[in-house]
């Protein structure tokens, strides 16, 4: 990770780390890097949820002055020329003005093959990650921050589904590439048919279960088509979950769970899992 934050500074202006809840020892090293490549470290002593620390992280670049910012998961591996390449794509998009998110290209770190993504019929990416993610300023200001009552899990569908039905758009660039494997993926074989499979705990899968109840009730009258997939594929990846995981039976309590909170409206960080 300390690579990874070299690696950003040597193309952005300005650089904020937020922690959630690392030991001391980790701190210490934070500490010693924050000191050595000059950026903001803001701890916050406990897991206040991906969706928090990234609007604490916006809130710093805008008190600071920043147009724009950028987000990065803490091991996600930037390439050469990717700020570069991901403000290219403004100047060539046709409405430009209206751009209020810009995603890269999502690589495998392994294979380095780019990873497939569903996109929509104006071809932008349908359901993007928010690491690598590239935003203006001003949209917080017309639509909010990022779901903090998601703690994790969705918060980057939620906030891109919220652009859009806020009559704005999204876009991507092709040529800016990011090292990024999400969900540490695997590839299994079942009745000799192979899939690939996100491997997350029981905590996770409750988040993702919660969060997916709230996000299809919030869009699917208005985005009917896209949900309906995001149904598809969440349900596709609970049955292999349910077939392959190990500790089947507490990863079904958490689904159980998670989609009961997520139909009585129980958001924010969850506790006892």
């Amino acid at each position: 990770m300390l690579k990874n934050m070299r690696n950003v500074l040597a193309q952005v202006q300005g650089l904020v780390v937020v922690d959630n809840g690392s030991n001391p020892d980790e701190l210490e090293l934070l500490h010693l890097a924050s000191r050595e490549f000059n950026f903001q470290l803001i701890e916050n002593g406990e897991n206040l949820g991906v969706a928090e620390a990234l609007n604490q992280g916006m809130r710093w670049a805008k008190n600071h002055g920043y147009c724009w910012v950028i987000f990065f998961d803490q091991d996600s591996k930037i390439t050469d020329g990717f700020i570069a390449w991901m403000f290219a794509v403004l100047r060539t998009h046709p409405e430009g003005e209206r751009v209020a998110s810009i995603y890269p290209t999502y690589v495998d770190p392994d294979t380095g093959i780019d990873l497939a993504v569903p996109r929509t019929k104006d071809g932008s990416p349908m359901f993007p990650m928010t690491s690598g993610s590239l935003m203006p300023m001003w949209i917080f200001d017309k639509i909010g921050s990022f779901a903090s009552e998601y703690f994790i899990d969705l918060v980057d569908w939620e906030y891109c589904f919220r652009i859009r039905a806020a009559g704005f758009l999204v876009a991507d660039s092709r040529q800016a590439k990011l090292l990024h494997s999400p969900g540490n993926p695997s590839t299994i074989t079942i009745l000799g048919r192979t899939f690939l499979h996100t491997q997350h705990n029981a905590l996770r899968r409750y988040y993702i279960s919660r969060n997916s109840i709230a996000f299809y009730r919030k869009y699917l009258c208005s985005f009917p088509r896209w949900v309906l997939k995001a149904v598809y594929w969440q349900l596709h990846e609970t049955a292999i979950c349910l077939i392959v995981d190990e500790n089947r039976g507490c990863q079904f309590r958490s689904l159980l769970l998670g989609t009961w909170d997520g139909l009585t409206g129980r958001m924010g960080k969850r506790e006892g899992l």
